[in-house]
């Protein structure tokens, strides 16, 4: 038997069908496929024919694809990246999932207010068409170095511009792709807001921070020396079983999927070894496997 709540890990879309076949063994139990910025060249419906027979094969799922750029800032790559929300859209079917993820974008170096109006002209429109479909939205909440004053990728970073972005797209099928280690970066507490915010989560990447209480009282959080890192599931500040608790009892059946290659020290030649730590952490904050109840 198998949990409905999965931990599987993010692998780049154009390199699945190289990268899954290496890693898949170590017990993940899905895969987000992720693009930056462009589709560039990938066959999507070639990689998904590839993939599903991957996933027939090792029992895994996929369980979102998606693209990481700004559709919203009128330039060239944004056309390329909206082009590739349009493609991901049509195409997610092929690869079993029922979720395209990625940022909203924004207008470029303008505030989350004025970038709210082309927000919800793109997103009414593509949320439309992933209803047509069956299809959900998830928008990542990383700040991407941005404010609620400017930025360059990115609104869906706070959760006040949550309530803006629904109430001006109020869409169910348009929710978030979250995870705690961007709102502890902004010194949100993740624990409060997830439990406010778990029925409009549809996807969660297992990412985690690492707070440092010392620096920030000597220095603050705009001097010199950094004040929080990201990490890898189990090395951080997080008590993942208060988030699988959450989660389940919000009625969560999505996948945790671990973003890897960002941890300062499980890095480079231990990238892996620091994913299939996470990977097995997790699966303990779940509860270890599924293990059937007898039969009355």
């Amino acid at each position: 038997m198998q949990d409905t709540l999965r931990i599987g890990t993010l692998v780049p879309g154009g390199e699945a069908v190289k990268t899954i076949p290496q890693i898949v063994q170590h017990g993940f139990e899905s895969f987000q496929l992720n693009f930056w910025q462009t589709l560039g060249e990938t066959d999507l419906v070639e990689t998904a024919a590839r993939v599903r027979e991957l996933a027939a094969e090792h029992g895994f799922v996929i369980s979102a694809v998606g693209i990481y750029g700004n559709p919203l800032g009128g330039s060239e790559g944004s056309e390329a990246t909206l082009a590739g929300w349009e493609q991901l859209i049509e195409h997610a079917h092929l690869f079993g999932t029922d979720i395209v993820s990625g940022f909203t974008g924004r207008l470029p170096g303008s505030s989350i207010d004025e970038s709210l109006p082309r927000f919800a002209e793109v997103f009414g429109e593509l949320s439309k068409r992933a209803a047509d479909k069956g299809l959900r939205i998830a928008f990542e909440n990383c700040a991407m170095g941005g404010s609620w004053q400017q930025g360059d990728w990115n609104i869906a970073h706070n959760p006040t511009a949550w309530e803006q972005m629904f109430n001006s797209v109020p869409a169910d099928n348009l929710g978030l792709e979250w995870e705690p280690a961007h709102q502890m970066t902004a010194l949100i507490d993740p624990v409060p807001q997830l439990r406010k915010w778990t029925g409009k989560i549809f996807h969660v990447h297992g990412k985690d921070a690492t707070i440092a209480w010392d620096i920030i009282k000597e220095y603050g959080i705009h001097g010199p020396r950094s004040y929080v890192w990201d990490r890898t599931p189990g090395f951080g500040d997080t008590n993942w079983t208060d988030i699988i608790t959450i989660l389940r009892q919000g009625g969560y059946q999505g996948t945790i999927d671990i973003e890897g290659w960002h941890d300062p020290v499980y890095r480079d030649e231990l990238e892996m070894t620091g994913q299939v730590h996470a990977l097995n952490y997790l699966k303990q904050c779940r509860g270890g496997s599924l293990v059937p109840n007898p039969v009355l």
